[in-house]
């Protein structure tokens, strides 16, 4: 089992910044990716972004040259940086990490963070 806390959201105008972090703990040996996903209110959960074990990074387009996701392997955290933030990155972001055992993807969930932009 891999327990995952994140941390960092809240309310922030446009333009704004704010960094977002997870901390893994458990079998936290297994996790092949962690990265980040954001559910607005009406839509689906989507990828925000992501990173492997081998700090290869994928971003959705939206976020791209905004946002930055990196990772602390001594602390097993991971971050995102987001700037110049925007009214519609406006979600609960949640924090996933995934391991593959050869066959299929498991993936475990944070609680969710909730990102306000807003003036």
């Amino acid at each position: 089992q891999v327990r995952l806390v994140e941390s960092g959201g809240g309310l922030v105008q446009p333009g704004g910044s704010l960094r977002l972090s997870c901390a893994a703990s458990g079998s936290i040996f297994s996790i092949n990716r962690m990265g980040w996903y954001r559910q607005a209110p009406g839509k689906q959960r989507e990828l925000v972004a992501r990173i492997t074990s081998d700090g290869i990074t994928k971003y959705a387009d939206s976020v791209k040259g905004r946002f930055t996701i990196s990772r602390d392997n001594a602390k097993n955290t991971v971050y995102l940086q987001m700037n110049n933030l925007k009214p519609e990155d406006t979600a609960v972001y949640h924090c996933n990490a995934a391991y593959y055992d050869g066959e299929q993807w498991h993936d475990y969930w944070g609680q969710g963070t909730q990102v306000t932009v807003s003036s």
